[in-house]
Parts: structure tokens; C-alpha cells; sequence
């Protein structure tokens, strides 16, 4: 996908870049990618997955359509826009704390919701995982 920087698509919370996804613009854009070829480098950590039956027959589906892809690369890509996804779906959930005010003047409290745990252990798993990548 595109970089982040200067790109309205995108967000940042707490340090991290997310895409801000409308319902399903993102697997719009995912297949946008897919058809244009383009991949995102992968790290060395591999995950086992067994599919039920009706996910493996439609990756098999994605696999002939874009011959250009592994079925690997399809379900990374895949996880990725559903990872997205549901960080932007994690519900607000408003705290007592006031951190700013919005454009009215208004107070925008802290969120206690899932959103700052999900934020807190992205950031301390990504962090292992890049020190893992360097040696």
C-alpha cells in the first residue's frame, strides 16, 4: 500500500500509522494491489494455520485468479486489511480524563475502550519482532 506520510487515508494513534477503513474499501484496495502485482516484505516469524474447507476452496479461488501470488502471500495480505479493520472497528470508550478539545470547543476524553491495550501490546510485539529481524 501507499506510505503513510501525508497520506488523509491514514491515521496515527499513539506513534502507530493505521489505514482508516470504511466497510470494505480496504479489500477494494487489496485487490487493487493484487492485480497491480506489488507485495509488502515479510519477517521471518511463520504461523500454521489450518483452514476450514469453504476458506481453503475460496484461497484456492484468489490463488488461480492472481497467479501472481502464493496462497502465503494471499493470507498475510488478507489478515492484514482484516487486522485494519477490526483496530478500526475497537468501540470508543470514553474516560473521565479530558486529553484535548475537538474543532466546537468541545472535551475529547481518553479512551479506556480496547483501543489504547491493542495499541500498548502492538507496539511491544512489533518492537520484538524488529529486534528479532536484526540479528
Amino acid at each position: 500500500m501507499s506510505d503513510p506520510s501525508g497520506d488523509s487515508s491514514w491515521c496515527t494513534i499513539r506513534g502507530l500509522a493505521f489505514r482508516k477503513l470504511e466497510s470494505d474499501v480496504g479489500f477494494q484496495e487489496l485487490l487493487a494491489v493484487w492485480q497491480a502485482g506489488s507485495t509488502a516484505p515479510p519477517t521471518d516469524t511463520e504461523y500454521a494455520v489450518r483452514l476450514p474447507i469453504d476458506d481453503a476452496a475460496r484461497l484456492a479461488a484468489l490463488a488461480e485468479m492472481f497467479p501472481g501470488r502464493t496462497r502465503e502471500q494471499l493470507i498475510t495480505e488478507l489478515l492484514r486489511v482484516a487486522l485494519d479493520e477490526l483496530a478500526a472497528a475497537l468501540p470508543y470508550k470514553p474516560g473521565r480524563k479530558v486529553i484535548s478539545t475537538d474543532e466546537q470547543g468541545d472535551p475529547v476524553y481518553e479512551d479506556i475502550g480496547l483501543t489504547p491495550r491493542f495499541m500498548e501490546l502492538t507496539r511491544k510485539h512489533r518492537k520484538k519482532l524488529e529486534a528479532a529481524a536484526r540479528k
